[in-house]
């Protein structure tokens, strides 16, 4: 992490979409995340990968407080959502989360899915709120299902949905975890279709993801955790192309090479990790 100016910690937070520092988090005696720290720009698009149990999902949630830190700082731009003073609330507002699973209200259409935070949580009308819903959805192609209810859609397409929900609160950043491993294969590309269309308009994003080539062909920067601890980053073309530390350069030969492992290759870490 860059070096604080002596000015104060706010003119970095100013420049910095989020700035994590010194960030632990423990379940019980299990320390899933180490001492991370992480800095990302606005318009940046950052994708963490590794191993299952590696603390990615959990340093996700910890940037909107979906789990408490143990110790250590998130700042959203200038504020810090770690603060125990902290307006949770009305910094959430500003970050978009889209989930593995959809989290769709089944009993509401497409269209009142997109609507019901727009007029509960930001106050808006109800007919600037059914605007704002039908160009999210034609920013996602979704908007000829409008009327459909959740179950009435697969997989792919109400992901769909869950993207636009989230871009018609206005977030100024998007956290995605994991958004396409709950897809069917066929399915997965008109999702990142749509997060690649997100990155070309410079939204801040940060996803865990499993789709390395997604991963090379998106981001600006590429990080690979294992352990709780962050042990490579970089350009993707370099971290997944040219990996330099051995266990960044192990994972992503199983990951790319799926058929070609070895029975022997398969530590007893990874053996517990793919259990969880």
């Amino acid at each position: 992490m860059p070096t604080m100016p002596e000015t104060g910690a706010e003119d970095v937070h100013a420049v910095t979409a989020i700035s994590i520092s010194n960030l632990k988090k423990s379940f019980g005696d299990n320390e899933v995340l180490k001492d991370i720290s992480l800095d990302v720009k606005p318009g940046e698009v950052v994708c963490i990968i590794g191993p299952s149990g590696s603390g990615k999902s959990t340093l996700l949630r910890c940037v909107n407080l979906l789990e408490t830190p143990t110790s250590g700082t998130v700042f959203v731009g200038p504020e810090e959502i770690t603060h125990p003073d902290a307006d949770l609330d009305r910094i959430r507002q500003r970050i978009g989360m889209v989930f593995q699973s959809f989290n769709l209200f089944p009993h509401l259409t497409v269209l009142e899915n997109l609507t019901v935070a727009q007029t509960k949580v930001l106050k808006r009308p109800k007919s600037e709120a059914r605007d704002i819903a039908r160009r999210n959805l034609h920013r996602v192609g979704m908007s000829h299902k409008e009327g459909a209810y959740p179950a009435q859609l697969s997989g792919g397409q109400q992901q769909r949905v869950a993207i636009a929900r989230s871009l018609s609160m206005d977030p100024q950043l998007m956290l995605f975890d994991e958004p396409t491993s709950a897809l069917d294969p066929e399915l997965v590309g008109e999702v990142l279709a749509v997060m690649k269309a997100l990155a070309a308009e410079g939204m801040t994003m940060i996803i865990v993801t499993h789709e390395m080539a997604f991963a090379r062909e998106v981001a600006d920067r590429v990080v690979f955790m294992d352990g709780g601890y962050i042990v490579e980053q970089g350009p993707a073309a370099n971290v997944i192309g040219d990996p330099q530390e051995p266990r960044t350069k192990s994972f992503l030969h199983r990951v790319l090479n799926p058929m070609v492992i070895a029975p022997e290759e398969v530590t007893a870490e990874d053996n517990a990790a793919t259990a969880n």
